[in-house]
């Protein structure tokens, strides 16, 4: 597998149709989907494995892990309408992903890789740390986003709880005009992707 190809299937899947502030519903651009998957595929953290998704959305993730022969892919939100339109996206690319409805809070099964793109606190401060607790909790690998003026919060909050970042990587991150409060066409904010073990 090549990134750049998986970077070009993720080009067809489509974002949420009305996203929900409240939820910080930005979808994960699809080259950041796959300059990440593609590396924990690199590190054999992909292929013929069981990933979860926390937080799916539309499915970005988790069919960019489908993908990257991972072995199943269980994709988890608790939005209704995220969810049709990530079968929607997985039934077009032919991915076989199972999408629950589930507050993540509320996961018990356990996976060996979780990938996940959590709200970034914007709207609620420290929205992204339920989602870090259960992926910790659930799995013993982890490739997570965060604002990447976070990081020094996320590298101790992992500390305390006996994991350390192996891996990390800043990205531009283009959030485009989506809500009454957003004041330009485009804005662009630097996120960090991690790996955690």
């Amino acid at each position: 597998m090549r990134k750049r190809d998986l970077e070009i299937c993720l080009e067809r899947v489509a974002g949420f149709a009305e996203p929900d502030a409240a939820m910080e519903q930005y979808m994960t651009p699809p080259r950041i989907a796959a300059d990440i998957v593609f590396e924990a595929y690199r590190r054999g953290d992909i292929a013929g494995l069981k990933v979860m998704d926390l937080g799916c959305g539309t499915g970005m993730l988790s069919i960019a892990a489908w993908l990257a022969e991972a072995g199943m892919v269980v994709g988890y939100d608790a939005s209704k309408a995220a969810l049709a339109i990530a079968r929607t996206n997985a039934e077009s690319l032919g991915a076989e992903v199972e999408f629950k409805l589930s507050d993540i809070r509320s996961v018990e099964e356990g996976a060996d890789t979780v990938v996940m793109n959590p709200p970034f606190g914007c709207q609620r401060p420290h929205a992204d740390r339920p989602f870090l607790e259960k992926a910790i909790a659930l799995s013993d690998c982890v490739y997570s986003i965060h604002m990447a003026g976070t990081l020094d919060f996320v590298e101790s909050f992992c500390e305390t709880r006996g994991k350390s970042i192996f891996w990390r990587r800043t990205y531009k991150y283009e959030i485009p005009h989506l809500f009454s409060f957003h004041t330009r066409a485009r804005q662009t904010v630097e996120v960090a992707a991690v790996g955690i073990r």
